[in-house]
């Protein structure tokens, strides 16, 4: 049995952003990994949590599934705030080790000193930009990728030496014509496609 830590990277904000969006993905993540066969252990970067509980159930996950809103271009600041927590209290024991350069050893290269190896993270996005401005020179990400326009998170778990999976993500979610139904739909495809 395979063992899956899903984060809820959400931070309220009132009438904008309730969290509903954030916490259907997170509840059809949980039903499919349940119907998978997974063990399951939740956390979320708003409210109370114990740090130390946190990097243990990072010891503990072979899988993590991030799944977050895009707030000004990145994270939450809550969700950038668990991760300064968590990933800095794992060093030495569940994170990281050090930044991997040696001095006794100069093929030993900066980032190479992650404690995850072994463990796949997903990230799981929501965007109100929509998909075309991706990939586009003249869009407003000037031709980066979606992986590109999130660099930071991606090196933040490969700096801890965890392999990434496939990135989801839902856009335009602002337009009111959001088929939550449809987008389930390809949510379990995703899903499936890395997972069963």
């Amino acid at each position: 049995m395979k063992n899956v830590l899903i984060i809820n990277g959400h931070q309220k904000y009132p009438v904008v952003a309730e969290g509903k969006l954030t916490q259907f993905y997170i509840d059809t993540a949980t039903e499919f990994f349940h119907k998978a066969g997974y063990a399951i252990k939740h956390s979320e970067v708003e409210g109370d949590y114990d740090v130390k509980e946190e990097v243990e159930k990072f010891a503990w996950a072979d899988i993590i599934l991030f799944q977050f809103p895009t707030y000004w271009m990145g994270v939450p600041w809550l969700a950038k705030k668990y991760i300064d927590e968590i990933f800095s209290t794992g060093q030495g024991t569940v994170t990281y080790e050090n930044d991997g350069r040696t001095r006794s050893d100069a093929t030993k290269r900066y980032g190479s000193g992650g404690l995850m190896q072994g463990k796949s993270y997903m990230l799981s996005i929501t965007y109100n930009c929509p998909t075309s401005e991706f990939n586009d020179k003249e869009g407003f990400f000037s031709g980066l990728s979606l992986d590109e326009a999130n660099v930071a998170t991606h090196k933040t778990f490969q700096f801890c030496g965890a392999e990434p999976l496939e990135t989801f993500s839902v856009h335009d979610i602002f337009k009111g014509d959001l088929d939550l139904e449809k987008e389930k739909v390809r949510f379990i495809a995703h899903l499936e496609k890395h997972f069963s």
